[in-house]
């Protein structure tokens, strides 16, 4: 194959070798692909990930978007997931105890934050006074029971002593994406969001926003974890490492997210 002369590979097949054993690092033999639940609140930048996770890692992730206490429930009633990425660092911990998820892929992936915001330009002030003013009928923000963005919204209204003032005027959805849908559509003000949703290039894209002390809620510190079903899938701990790794990370800082993983 080689002359003794020069190390120039005359054999067209075995070119067609080197150059496949060359580049079979950067995308894998055989792509694989791995069914993910998400928290709703990370769907932007999750749609991002995946796009450049198939470009760089030839695997493909797909997505399915919802409350993290929705997609516990699915989980544990057998729902095809092999992944899951949840708004809070509870649900992995508890799946993990039923016996539903591999302990040694638990990992903090994103702290996210927790923003009041309008669509209206100028209506939230930057320290969230609108709050106290009382200057609105009706206040969005997702189910606490079932999202860990709204349980933040609660905690925040309970730390300014508002609970009951404005309990009246609660619009919840399932998720936070439904909370930030009836924002846009105009069924309430203002309300409670992630500050993922309403971020872009470093700030916020349109309307009005005070985004909330992290003193005044629990941390959203967002854990990823593969499940059982998931664990001889090669696609899984890759997009478990993407997700943590420089490329993904650039992205969450972009969307808001604080980096603190593990």
């Amino acid at each position: 194959m080689f002359s003794g002369k020069s190390s120039r590979i005359a054999n067209p097949v075995a070119w067609a070798v080197l150059i496949g054993l060359l580049t079979g690092w950067m995308h894998p033999v055989r792509a694989d692909v791995v069914s993910v639940a998400v928290a709703a609140n990370f769907s932007t930048p999750m749609k991002v990930i995946v796009a450049e996770f198939a470009r760089d890692t030839g695997h493909q992730a797909e997505p399915s978007f919802g409350a993290t206490g929705k997609l516990h429930t699915q989980i544990v009633h057998g729902a095809p997931f092999e992944m899951l990425l949840a708004a809070d660092d509870v649900t992995c911990g508890k799946l993990v105890q039923a016996g539903l998820a591999m302990e040694q892929t638990r990992r903090t992936y994103a702290v996210g934050r927790l923003v009041l915001w309008s669509s209206r330009p100028g209506f939230v002030d930057d320290r969230g006074e609108i709050l106290k003013s009382g200057d609105f009928r009706h206040l969005a923000l997702a189910a606490p029971r079932l999202a860990p963005y709204g349980a933040a919204a609660i905690e925040t209204l309970t730390a300014l002593g508002l609970v009951d003032k404005l309990q009246s005027r609660f619009v919840q959805g399932e998720n936070i994406a439904q909370a930030y849908q009836f924002i846009t559509s105009g069924n309430a003000e203002l309300g409670f969001v992630a500050l993922s949703q309403v971020m872009v290039d470093g700030g916020i894209r349109e309307g009005s926003a005070w985004i909330v002390p992290e003193a005044s809620h629990r941390p959203l510190r967002q854990e990823a974890v593969i499940l059982k079903r998931g664990e001889n899938r090669p696609a899984a701990l890759a997009f478990l490492d993407y997700l943590t790794g420089p490329r993904a990370q650039t992205v969450l800082q972009a969307f808001g997210y604080r980096l603190e993983t593990r």
